[in-house]
């Protein structure tokens, strides 16, 4: 059916297929076509190919895939164990039935997607097994409870309940069924990049991909090409075409973060496809038509940056049809402690531990701090505290050290009477004494206030270490720790002597 069948698997994509129309049609053509994500592998397992539906899944161009191992480029949660193309090997050649099975990949950008993947022998013209094919279904579709939290407000992955976000949520449904262009504002790590997500899940092309551009990670030269695309050719090392990452979200979204710091040039052809629905790929001659809606977001002050001349006024007047701010945490009220508190079940659920809580010092003192990283920041906040703590609550020792600074004593407040709910520590134990545990014995008030947090992390470790009877990977395993980040720690205090 396909010219040059006998070249091998790597040259029988680029040939045409005969026999089904009057004319030869282009494989590479046809499988693009195929809104599923698909892949070829090899004999050896290597990718062949990759089809645009497959690329915008995988967030993973073409060219970065090819001949790389299938698990390298899917991440599967089956490559560990499970894995389908096993069960077509040990298949007999007669059986060639897809093997279907539902896991979870872990794309480019670190998204995890729960799919279900289909695998299934290529057999030559002589039966013997030359490669496989792979197709992903994205199932985020199909699982909307396990998208949104267990919390009373919410839309999508986003949690809130303060009036602004209520305000947010309430919008976001309608907005979503739009073709509109949409404009999201905020500071770093309030939630952009959810928010897009969301309405991309909730609006219509939800069964399009979602591809998502960092405009300030790439540089001008790379950029357009990576937008746009580009012909075989157009300059040097363009040994290929490259259908770019507007064609990629063909019939979905793009979402165009940071589209501050696209250059004035792209802002122009970006202008121009808001206009026609068309883009001209480098080096190529014609215009492509491509069914995308543009969801953009930044943190800079896009209208500050159109008087100093650093951004077009007209595409500002384009992208902000309709604009979503997010505000700051430290402006959303009681909306901290609820991410505190959901962060933590995520965390200890991840990491197998079972905590009740943040102690009420811990929790006074993680209240108090104003979260210049926003949600971001809560988040690494409270998987730090799961990684260190080993008792039942978060105490303050748990707590990373930059909180503690902030309280005036660098080595954390004493557990000794308490403030009020606005000011210092308060009693962490009945009766304001210190509180026992394994970790960290019961003294008195003056000796905590001796103790700093290096004393403290160093006196973890070594505890660890004596449950753990000297084995480093189990210590630990029990600390919730890389067995590097152990390393590391027993060399900086010189337990590894």
């Amino acid at each position: 059916m396909a010219e040059g069948a006998g070249q091998g698997m790597g040259a029988a994509l680029v040939p045409l297929l005969q026999g089904l129309f009057d004319q030869p049609v282009a494989a590479r053509t046809l499988l693009d076509r195929i809104p599923l994500p698909l892949a070829l592998v090899s004999a050896e397992r290597r990718v062949i190919f990759l089809n645009q539906a497959a690329c915008a899944l995988t967030a993973m161009s073409r060219e970065r895939a090819q001949n790389l191992p299938c698990r390298y480029v899917f991440r599967c949660s089956l490559c560990t164990g499970g894995c389908p193309l096993d069960v077509v090997d040990k298949s007999p050649p007669a059986a060639v039935a897809p093997v279907a099975r539902e896991a979870d990949i872990v794309n480019a950008d670190r998204a995890r997607i729960p799919v279900r993947v289909t695998c299934g022998a290529l057999t030559a013209p002589d039966g013997s097994r030359v490669g496989y094919f792979e197709t992903l279904e994205d199932l985020r579709l199909f699982r909307p409870a396990e998208a949104r939290p267990e919390w009373p407000q919410g839309f999508g992955d986003m949690l809130g309940h303060s009036p602004e976000m209520e305000r947010v949520f309430r919008l976001l449904p309608g907005i979503a069924q739009t073709d509109s262009s949409v404009l999201v504002t905020g500071e770093t790590g309030t939630g952009k990049d959810l928010l897009a997500e969301a309405v991309h899940n909730a609006s219509s092309r939800a069964k399009g991909p979602f591809v998502k551009v960092n405009c300030g990670a790439l540089p001008e030269s790379l950029l357009e090409s990576e937008l746009f695309g580009h012909q075989k050719g157009a300059f040097t090392g363009a040994s290929e075409n490259k259908p770019g990452r507007f064609r990629l979200a063909h019939n979905g979204t793009l979402f165009l973060t940071e589209v501050g710091d696209l250059p004035l040039p792209l802002q122009v052809k970006l202008l121009t496809f808001l206009d026609d629905k068309i883009i001209h790929p480098l080096g190529s001659t014609r215009g492509v038509h491509v069914d995308v809606r543009i969801i953009a977001a930044t943190h800079r002050d896009l209208r500050h940056m159109v008087r100093e001349g650093r951004f077009r006024e007209d595409l500002l007047y384009r992208l902000n049809v309709v604009r979503f701010h997010l505000p700051p945490l430290r402006e959303r009220g009681d909306d901290v402690s609820l991410f505190l508190a959901h962060y933590l079940k995520v965390y200890a659920g991840m990491f197998g531990k079972r905590l009740a809580g943040f102690t009420p010092a811990a929790e006074r003192a993680l209240l108090r701090h104003a979260y210049p990283g926003n949600v971001r920041e809560v988040r690494n906040i409270v998987e730090y505290c799961v990684n260190v703590c080993q008792d039942t609550h978060v105490d303050l020792p748990h707590l990373p050290r930059y909180l503690l600074e902030e309280t005036g004593e660098p080595d954390g407040p004493d557990h000794g009477g308490g403030q009020d709910g606005t000011g210092g520590a308060g009693p962490v134990g009945k009766g304001g004494g210190a509180v026992a545990s394994p970790e960290f014995p019961a003294v008195d008030d003056d000796a905590r206030a001796d103790a700093t947090w290096a004393e403290a992390e160093r006196r973890l470790i070594m505890d660890a270490l004596v449950r753990a009877r000297g084995r480093r990977g189990a210590a630990a395993a029990e600390l919730g720790w890389a067995r590097t980040t152990l390393w590391r720690k027993m060399r900086q205090y010189g337990l590894d002597r």
